[in-house]
């Protein structure tokens, strides 16, 4: 039988990966329509805050549902 490929260790670690990259995904996307749109200095940096919030809100919610969402599908299957 085949075993997984990463360890906890490492799947913890690219989670986090994957969580930091998202939000900053969303913050530096909030910072560029700032700019693009002709804003000043202080209007792209709060673009950039605004996206960092709007990023950590995002995956908050993406993390629970899809907690939730693993707890419903992996109901019936045993280990």
């Amino acid at each position: 039988m085949v075993g997984p490929s990463m360890s906890e260790e490492e799947r913890a670690t690219a989670s986090s990966r994957l969580k930091v990259g998202f939000v900053l995904l969303v913050a530096v996307s909030g910072a560029l329509v700032a700019f693009q749109s002709g804003g000043s200095p202080v209007l792209v940096g709060g673009g950039f805050l605004a996206g960092l919030l709007v990023g950590l809100i995002l995956i908050f919610f993406l993390v629970r549902w899809w907690a939730d969402f693993l707890a419903t599908t992996n109901r019936g299957r045993s280990r």
